[in-house]
């Protein structure tokens, strides 16, 4: 009896280190969990090192038909970040497609990409482990998230109100993204700090 109790009591306590050492994932009005990347010139960028600064995190795939429709077909995402980043708020793309899954664009086809769809994002961060996008919860692209000077998230969601393919929505939506952004310019608290993300699915590798 005694060995039972020695083995289940070693039992909850390797459950409860395990526990401890997993990494908090991403929760609305705490502080975001830190992370490091590699840009697509060979640069690591930890989210820390942008302490100061608000910070968008936007999940991308640019084979998405709904990103297609923030990008080559309305320019509303460039859009976005050109405004954000005018305002010196740092905006990071992130991609987790697995390696060999849609949208994993090696560092020359990221380039083209951006170019050719004007992107104004501060770095494009490969996440082929998918770790950072299970940090995060990351389910669809786009997926949005939105970070204080202070380091606290303070809205994660989709990037407006209206979860279509449709091009013509995007001006009868609200940009949740550019009202988050309005409000902490204006030193109010945010909004709306949570909206049902919507496009396609994160192509992580299980």
């Amino acid at each position: 009896m005694k060995s039972l109790t020695k083995i289940l009591l070693a039992g909850v306590a390797s459950l409860a280190a395990l526990g401890l050492g997993r990494a908090a994932t991403a929760e609305v009005g705490r502080a975001a969990p830190d992370f490091t990347l590699t840009d697509i010139s060979g640069k690591a960028h930890s989210l820390s090192e942008f302490k100061g600064k608000t910070v968008v995190l936007e999940w991308v795939n640019p084979e998405c038909p709904f990103v297609m429709k923030h990008y080559d077909h309305s320019g509303n995402m460039p859009k976005t970040q050109q405004a954000a980043t005018a305002d010196s708020v740092v905006w990071l793309s992130i991609n987790s497609a697995a390696p060999g899954k849609e949208g994993d664009y090696d560092p020359a086809q990221v380039k083209a990409w951006q170019d050719r769809i004007h992107s104004a994002a501060t770095a494009y961060l490969r996440d082929q482990t998918g770790a950072v996008g299970h940090l995060y919860d990351a389910r669809t692209t786009p997926h949005m998230y939105v970070i204080d000077p202070a380091g606290t998230l303070v809205y994660a969601g989709g990037i407006d109100s209206i979860r279509s393919s449709k091009t013509e929505d995007i001006a009868k939506a609200t940009n949740y993204v550019n009202a988050a952004l309005a409000d902490l310019k204006a030193g109010r608290p945010v909004r709306t700090k949570n909206a049902q993300p919507y496009g396609c699915s994160v192509k992580y590798s299980n």
